[in-house]
């Protein structure tokens, strides 16, 4: 069976031959400061950490004639692309991105082969303000490495590493296809009913439970298919328990030490997590630091108070814990909160409804028209303040990548925009989006000022 094949894209002079060098292991593309030496696509075997795939290196793209010789190069990047499994999008973090990247940017989007985007040359801090820009382009978050100095290799794997499986094997299931299993991880206090409210949504037996705090360990992944009762197709779940975290001044076994970061690691692989209550205890300090830690993560959250059969004065319970979490999740006001007992099986649908809907938000991407139609509204009606008397203009907004929705704002000195007005922003995009209570994330970008003479 033939190697899967990786296509190294790029402007001239941006590292690729020596990117190309450094996973055939040999000098095998010649390289030089100057940019044009790589003209004929060069192929090689290249192993990167125990993966073994067929790397291709190409000409610099040139937006030339295509009778010119930078023109017929061209042609034959275009080639190397539509044969490849993967193409791997090289830009130089340290001179930043060029229209020629952009141009490069439009024409894979239009191209059959996925994109990995890398950004060379990003050892130290010298590289960090390009990475960010590279965001912007559209392939989501920038592979950063050194190809001179082997740095980066394992981030690299990574990101190729689906690609390449799914050109071995079956293609792999798209997470961002409605189809997909939601991954959906339960968290707590201990004994707060995880593995119960697990057991009753499966109709078995299938995790141990008890009267006693900590009983479940690791965290653990069960598959299960959810019918909406009120019809349509079955829907399918991912089911992950984990141990319950108590606070830290109170862990003290090594054992529980090890459980509760299995439990991190699982909200890691979630798509959205529930967050369990007692009803029985009301909403804790611990319950709020497990809320932010999972919107830390960029994880979608559900509050879901369980007990719900057995607890008193249900309506000013309920009203108390609603406004105690929006005081203290201010950065993601208006969390859904759902009340289920895991004893009788009451509310489970609408929490498994309200989790799929969740995902929705949480995987939405908003077009770049669609976003900066809105972003005039919104500077129009509440113009940026003017620090110090420094005029702050912002040029435009574009959405970097969702799971979590982040966005990134260009203009001239947007990084010194106060947080209550990037805060106004971020509350915009939720409401004129949908996005609700997923996290949303925006990050401020100034282009660097040619007149400073400080370095890096």
């Amino acid at each position: 069976m033939p190697l899967p094949t990786v296509a190294i894209i790029g402007r001239p002079n941006v590292g690729k031959s020596t990117l190309f060098n450094r996973l055939v292991g040999k000098r095998l593309a010649l390289v030089d400061d100057r940019p044009g030496v790589t003209r004929d696509r060069r192929e090689g075997d290249a192993t990167l950490i125990g993966l073994d795939f067929r790397i291709i290196d190409t000409a610099g793209f040139e937006d030339e004639d295509p009778q010119s010789l930078p023109g017929r190069m061209r042609v034959q990047t275009e080639a190397a692309v539509r044969e490849a499994d993967v193409a791997l999008f090289v830009v130089d973090a340290r001179a930043g991105i060029t229209p020629l990247d952009e141009e490069i940017a439009r024409w894979l989007r239009s191209a059959d082969a996925p994109v990995v985007i890398a950004a060379n040359k990003a050892e130290g801090r010298a590289g960090e303000a390009g990475a960010i820009e590279a965001m912007a382009l559209g392939f989501g978050d920038p592979v950063l490495l050194s190809a001179e100095h082997g740095e980066g290799m394992g981030d690299l794997f990574e990101a190729l590493l689906p690609w390449i499986d799914k050109a071995e094997d079956e293609p792999e299931e798209d997470p961002d296809a409605p189809d997909a299993p939601l991954k959906l991880a339960i968290v707590g206090r201990p004994n707060a009913g995880k593995s119960t409210l697990i057991n009753k949504i499966l109709g078995q037996d299938r995790l141990i439970t008890g009267p006693e705090a900590g009983i479940t360990r690791d965290s653990i992944a069960i598959d299960w298919e959810w019918t909406p009762p009120e019809g349509g197709d079955v829907r399918r779940v991912r089911l992950i328990d984990t141990a319950g975290m108590r606070k830290r001044a109170r862990v003290q076994d090594k054992l529980e030490k090890l459980s509760v970061a299995d439990a991190l690691r699982a909200v890691d692989f979630a798509e959205v997590v529930v967050l369990l209550l007692d009803a029985t205890k009301g909403l804790e300090v611990q319950d709020l630091k497990i809320a932010d830690a999972v919107i830390q993560e960029g994880r979608a959250l559900i509050v879901v108070m369980n007990k719900w059969d057995v607890a008193e004065d249900a309506s000013k319970l309920f009203n108390g814990v609603k406004g105690a979490l929006d005081e203290g999740l201010a950065q993601v006001r208006g969390v859904p909160l759902l009340t289920v007992s895991a004893i009788t099986g009451k509310g489970v649908d609408t929490m498994i409804k309200v989790a799929f809907e969740t995902r929705d938000a949480w995987s939405r991407r908003v077009s770049t028209g669609q976003l900066n139609r809105w972003f005039e509204r919104a500077i129009e009606t509440n113009p940026p303040p003017a620090p110090g008397g420094k005029r702050i203009k912002p040029r435009y907004v574009t959405q970097a990548k969702t799971r979590p929705p982040s966005f990134i704002l260009f203009g001239t000195r947007v990084d010194l925009l106060p947080e209550s007005y990037r805060r106004y922003l971020v509350n915009g995009i939720r409401k004129e989006f949908g996005f609700g209570a997923v996290p949303v994330r925006l990050t401020m970008r100034a282009p660097r000022n040619p007149f400073d003479r400080d370095k890096e």
